[in-house]
């Protein structure tokens, strides 16, 4: 299995605000927006775009996944957000509002033509009832690896401003949309980060919340605050026992003697060799977690 990334905590940073910019070098979230879209005044965007940028290219993020969120294409700042960002050669570029596959392709070759490196890739906010109704074309976009489609990131807020739809605890009215985006992203080998949680002083809610995105398939979760990466870091991770149990499954199939065999009893519990599998990821995560 090929080395896999982290992505079980994703904090927002406001580009504008440079303290929280330094600050983001130390905060244990395994990845890191720096937002130059929501979280910045319109009279403030040349100023996010310029430490933004900076800060990427002075680096000292350690392990840390820097994905720099621009403004749309069609907004006064969209182009030379997209140009600069770039140029800074972070891990990632956020695309907000994508609607269908050309957005991820134009802004594939765009990054072509900036000479952006290699390494970053393109992560799509499905934040729209049209994404939402397109998303197998978007991620299907990512069978071609010159797309550099690496993430969807949920915009839950956005998805119920645009559809009418509350907010309300265990999110019945997102569940539909959410699971369309997990079953998009896992037919095309994407990763999959949920939206954010807005009250970030109900940590019972927010755990609640991050069990729930877990459990649909998640591979994270957007944060507002620093306080909510270590429950998210700990929601998202696999636990000792599922870790320990998930080795003992791979060491059991991997004897000789059963090579051939489908399926197997481990601890009182029929396994298959899909569960293998399976195993085989549990461990390759929390390896990657542990900075293994």
């Amino acid at each position: 299995m090929t080395s896999l990334r982290p992505r079980r905590s994703v904090l927002y940073m406001p580009g504008s605000n440079a303290r929280a910019l330094e600050k983001a070098r130390t905060i244990a979230a395994d990845a890191l927006i720096l937002d130059l879209e929501d979280a910045v005044a319109p009279d403030a965007k040349e100023l996010a775009r310029n430490q933004v940028t900076a800060a990427v290219k002075a680096g000292g993020f350690g392990r840390r996944e820097v994905v720099i969120r621009v403004n749309g294409p069609m907004t006064p700042w969209g182009k030379e957000d997209f140009a600069a960002a770039a140029q800074a050669g972070p891990d990632a570029i956020l695309l907000p509002k994508v609607a269908a596959p050309g957005d991820i392709m134009m802004a594939a070759k765009a990054l072509r033509d900036a000479g952006a490196p290699d390494h970053t890739r393109i992560w799509a906010m499905m934040e729209t009832p049209i994404a939402i109704l397109n998303a197998d074309y978007i991620v299907r976009t990512a069978i071609d690896p010159a797309s550099r489609l690496a993430a969807l990131v949920m915009g839950t807020n956005d998805i119920a401003k645009e559809t009418r739809a509350r907010l309300t605890a265990g999110r019945p009215s997102m569940l539909a949309y959410l699971s369309i985006c997990v079953a998009a992203a896992r037919a095309y080998g994407v990763d999959i980060v949920d939206g954010v949680y807005n009250n970030f002083s109900d940590d019972a809610g927010f755990r609640a919340e991050c069990e729930q995105g877990r459990d649909l398939g998640m591979d994270g979760k957007t944060l507002i605050h620093p306080n909510q990466v270590e429950i998210c870091n700990e929601v998202f991770a696999p636990s000792e026992a599922e870790v320990a149990f998930a080795r003992k499954i791979i060491e059991v199939f991997d004897l000789p003697e059963n090579a051939a065999k489908g399926a197997l009893q481990i601890d009182g519990k029929m396994v298959e060799r899909l569960h293998a599998d399976m195993a085989r990821r549990t461990v390759a995560i929390a390896d990657a977690i542990a900075g293994a």
